[in-house]
Parts: structure tokens; C-alpha cells; sequence
């Protein structure tokens, strides 16, 4: 069964609500099979990356870059990661108060050394997530499982 693992930093009710919404479109109705594992950065690391064949990357957009947690994360997973895991599909959702530009611009600098495939556009919000906000993080979460579940 694919695994798809959610990895985020999530220290605001902003990112708290992104993260569920997510976590509720890997597991929408239609895609079946995939296991969704969900792990605070600070948390997970090499071995948990190594066995995912899919990742969601959840980060508060700080002082320009992503979070230091999700940072750290990649930190500990990309030597090992590093031709091991190329080609798996990724996303990404990011929350800021002013921008997410340059955190946007970070993970998708690692990701795309480590050799991961964006299979959506960042969803990025700035300010109190709403309806629409909620709705995108979602497809996200259905987009990137229904890629590891191979539905269309």
C-alpha cells in the first residue's frame, strides 16, 4: 500500500486548520489504498521519508523561508533521501502573515535537489485561512494520495 506522509510544522490555529483539511483530502472518498501518515517535522526524518512514496510539506512561511522545524527535517532526510527517492510526488501548503514567497522559493529549492515531482501548486495563504483557502488545501491533500493511488 503506497504511504503518503504529511510532515508539517503547525504552531498556529491558521496551520492547524490547513493541516486537517489535508489530512481529510488524502483520505477523500474515491481514493482508497494509500496510508496516510501524519508527522510534526521536528518528529520525522530520514527513515519516515525513505519509506513514503508520497509527501504533503506543511510550513509557516518565517521571516522569508520556510519554518526552522521543516528545515530540520529536511536537514536530517536529504543525504539518505538523495537518489533513493527520486521522482516521488510532492505538495505543499504554506501560511504567512505578510508573504510566503521565500518560503515557497525554500522547499521547492530542496525538493526539487532532492528530485521529488510537484504534482500541485503551492497553496499558500496569507492572513486567517478561509473557505476557499480550506477548500484548496484539500484538492492537495486528494491530489497528491490520488497520484500514489493512481487514480485519475
Amino acid at each position: 500500500m503506497p504511504r503518503l506522509l504529511v510532515v508539517h510544522h503547525t504552531p498556529s490555529p491558521a496551520l492547524a486548520a490547513m493541516l486537517d483539511a489535508v489530512v481529510s483530502g488524502a483520505g477523500a472518498e474515491g481514493i482508497e489504498g494509500v496510508d496516510v501518515v501524519e508527522r510534526p517535522a521536528l518528529v520525522s526524518g530520514a527513515t519516515d521519508a525513505l519509506e513514503a512514496d508520497g509527501y504533503v510539506l506543511g510550513t509557516p512561511a518565517n521571516i522569508g523561508y520556510m519554518s526552522g522545524a521543516l528545515k530540520h527535517f529536511f536537514d536530517l532526510a536529504y543525504y539518505p533521501c538523495l537518489g533513493a527517492t527520486d521522482a516521488r510526488p510532492y505538495g505543499l501548503y504554506v501560511h504567512g502573515n505578510t508573504d510566503s514567497v521565500g518560503a515557497v522559493r525554500s522547499v521547492e529549492t530542496i525538493a526539487g535537489a532532492m528530485g521529488w515531482r510537484r504534482v500541485h501548486l503551492p497553496v499558500t495563504v496569507v492572513a486567517t485561512p478561509g473557505r476557499a483557502d480550506l477548500d484548496a488545501c484539500f484538492d492537495l491533500g486528494a491530489t497528491v494520495a490520488a497520484t500514489l493511488a493512481g487514480v485519475s
